[in-house]
């Protein structure tokens, strides 16, 4: 397969708004609350939740690599799970492996790294609007699985290493995610490394987020219900991602009816 994009194929990736990123945020924290109810309230275990969560992901990750489109519903869904499998990965190599959290960190950046390097002399382009060959699919979502991984070991190691408590660590990563939007568009620093950056980023700041909100009032937190919050978060998820899905079904009709009238 070559860089040049594959007939019938459209771009399978969400364009990059605000709308992209609340939902990305709260997603993969939802994610995190699912696989903790499997791991501890269920009783799965840190290798039979891995097990369930990797399936499940593959299964998600499969349909998503089939379809010719983007489907907002699908892939959200897959992102989600990535998140999942993603936190998981890192537990595996801290538990399993015995990686303490900074180290686990320089590892996945450098797979992280290495596959955006292999992606670009590949590919010729790292480009978010031209991710419309099975290649390049690929390599995304090799990429984002290895993001959310990283984003779950640096933000450990971060909050770990300068002992930052749940309002402290939301402030100081929201700070992060806001120097990479000031680079891109206060500076016009490349839109590759600004939104994975980004990407890794918001991993953290939404589990941040959440702690902040559903923490004891003693230990930092707001002291709101953990249900109460998650639940929050999965109605707006749900409720962005079925305005996105819509919006993309009259953006078809529109697009087939002026395929039709010509």
């Amino acid at each position: 397969m070559d860089a040049a994009s594959h007939p019938g194929r459209r771009n399978k990736v969400p364009e990059v708004t605000a709308l992209f990123w609340i939902i990305k945020m709260m997603a993969t924290t939802v994610g995190a609350a699912a696989a903790d109810a499997l791991n501890l309230g269920w009783q799965f275990g840190l290798g039979g939740t891995s097990v369930v969560m990797g399936a499940l992901f593959a299964a998600a990750l499969t349909g998503q690599l089939r379809t010719h489109r983007y489907l907002p519903w699908l892939y959200w869904i897959t992102a989600l799970l990535a998140s999942v499998f993603g936190t998981l990965v890192v537990d595996l190599l801290i538990a399993r492996a015995g990686l303490p959290t900074g180290a686990s960190t320089v590892v996945l950046s450098v797979a992280l790294l290495a596959t955006l390097v292999l992606w670009r002399r590949r590919e010729g382009t790292l480009a978010l609007d031209a991710v419309d060959t099975p290649v390049r699919e690929r390599l995304y979502w090799l990429a984002v699985l290895l993001a959310f991984a990283l984003g779950t070991a640096c933000g450990d190691w971060l909050i770990e290493s300068l002992r930052l408590g749940y309002a402290q660590s939301a402030l100081g990563f929201g700070v992060l995610v806001a120097v990479a939007a000031m680079a891109r568009f206060g500076f016009g620093v490349g839109a590759a490394p600004t939104f994975w950056w980004a990407f890794v980023l918001t991993r953290p700041l939404g589990a941040a987020c959440r702690d902040l909100l559903a923490q004891p009032e003693a230990n930092g937190g707001l002291g709101l219900s953990t249900g109460a919050v998650n639940a929050l978060f999965l109605a707006v998820v749900v409720g962005l991602v079925a305005y996105l899905s819509a919006l993309e079904h009259a953006a078809d009709v529109a697009h087939d009816s002026s395929a039709a009238s010509r």
